[in-house]
């Protein structure tokens, strides 16, 4: 019998891409354009290339799926505010990689105003952009910064023929992200089924890890539910550390034997129409929590539930981050890791020899997904729609002045929350965390 496939939700609507244009331009000058590229193929050794991944941001306002397309918003154009510019049709190349949408398909599918291949676009950018007094674009995009600087330099050289260049550049990242960092409903049914895959793949790596396997047989587990469920594959490198391995914070080598008595900490998430899971757990390779395990476990699971269910809207992520530093520098004295009062530890950070990141960050389109932490040089406050990871965890160095018993355990619990007007909503509830559960989970035929 098959495993379950689960139903797909609906992808984001044209209507929504196109809302998320016009919520752009309005924001604009009247005088001014946006030049966003797409992402391009990237080579993986000689004549192939990696897997085909769009630009976050050109995906966020347009869905459109090909490589090496460009975005042009021309607020108040009459013949048209958005513009795409697109691969050409070309038989012979699409007999090898498929068929292409070309201008025809672009504006039928993805409802942008106009649409011209590639072949045409340096004559038609100079047209389109001439009197546009400002270009807002990526400034940390080369291929964009290129563009820009091509179209400038070609109408500069036509001012005596009446020509206006675009007299500035301003970078459109602030603009696009603070909008992405909100999520619509539509996105957050994304997010919530890139959870549910992630923690079913979670399920599946406890129900099969054991002593004599490898890291990379659970990678393997995982990764095969993320393609299963309709997921492009993982969200980024899957995280599979047994014993010390676990204390390196982005171990990715995943080919270490699982040894009966170490812990395993998977940190992996699956990717869904381009929207991130992430989620990490730890546990016992034979399924059975040592009593040192227990007690740093016991400690860094506590401290998370805490966190979570401190998020409600008007909190801060400093807040939950300070939160978090204090309940574990208390635990870490209470099991004699460190020494002295709570308050002078966290001032001198000795806390941080066993837990050195930052408690949340926002999650979305990409796994670390963008938005301000701060607002006019404060901690920004949590409201509705933001969506953020909770992922405290201890790392205990195999140093000679720790117990031995704790020497070289590390431990990381994630789940990924949305903000709610009443709270929040855990998207990872899915997959158990709790000692009993686990060990419970692990034991059953």
């Amino acid at each position: 019998m098959l495993p379950e496939i689960l139903p797909r939700p609906a992808p984001i609507t044209n209507d929504e891409y196109l809302a998320r244009r016009r919520a752009l331009m309005a924001a604009l000058p009247a005088d001014s354009a946006v030049l966003l590229p797409g992402a391009s193929l990237v080579t993986r050794s000689r004549d192939s290339e990696f897997p085909f991944r769009q630009d976050s941001d050109f995906h966020y306002l347009t869905g459109f799926p090909e490589p090496d397309a460009l975005l042009v918003l021309l607020p108040g154009r009459p013949e048209g505010e958005s513009v795409l510019f697109c691969q050409d049709r070309n038989p012979l190349m699409e007999a090898w990689t498929g068929i292409r949408l070309g201008a025809e398909g672009a504006v039928r599918e993805h409802a942008v105003d106009q649409a011209f291949e590639n072949a045409e676009r340096d004559e038609r950018l100079e047209a389109m952009l001439d009197g546009r007094r400002t270009l807002y674009l990526p400034l940390d995009s080369p291929e964009a910064m290129a563009i820009a600087e091509e179209v400038r330099s070609a109408l500069a050289a036509r001012v005596r023929q009446g020509a206006s260049p675009p007299a500035a550049l301003a970078d459109v990242a602030p603009l696009l992200h603070e909008a992405r960092l909100i999520k619509s409903e539509a996105e957050l049914a994304l997010l919530r089924h890139a959870a549910r895959i992630s923690a079913r793949a979670h399920v599946r790596a406890m129900r099969t890890a054991r002593p004599g396997l490898a890291e990379y047989h659970l990678q393997a587990e995982l990764e095969h539910e993320f393609r299963w469920q309709g997921g492009s594959g993982p969200a980024y490198a899957s995280i599979v550390g047994g014993g010390a391995n676990a204390c390196v914070l982005h171990y990715i080598e995943n080919r270490a034997p699982l040894r009966d008595g170490d812990l395993v900490l998977i940190d992996a998430g699956a990717e869904f129409d381009l929207y991130a899971g992430d989620i990490t757990r730890t546990f016992p390779v034979n399924g059975r929590f040592s009593e040192a395990q227990r007690a740093l476990y016991a400690l860094v699971l506590g401290v998370q539930e805490r966190a979570v269910a401190a998020i409600a809207p008007g909190v801060t992520l400093a807040e939950l981050h300070e939160g978090v530093v204090r309940g574990l520098t208390e635990g870490l004295i209470g099991l004699g890791l460190l020494e002295g009062e709570v308050q002078a530890r966290i001032d001198d950070e000795s806390y941080r020899r066993f837990y050195l990141h930052s408690t949340s960050h926002w999650l979305g389109l990409d796994v670390h997904d963008v938005g301000g932490y701060r607002q006019a040089g404060e901690p920004r406050s949590l409201v509705p729609g933001m969506v953020l990871t909770v992922e405290p965890g201890l790392y205990v160095p195999a140093d000679e002045d720790i117990p031995a018993a704790f020497r070289g355990i590390g431990i990381r619990i994630e789940d990924d929350v949305v903000v709610t007007a009443g709270g929040h909503e855990v998207l990872t509830a899915g997959v158990p965390k709790g000692i009993d559960e686990i060990e419970a989970l692990m034991a059953a035929e």
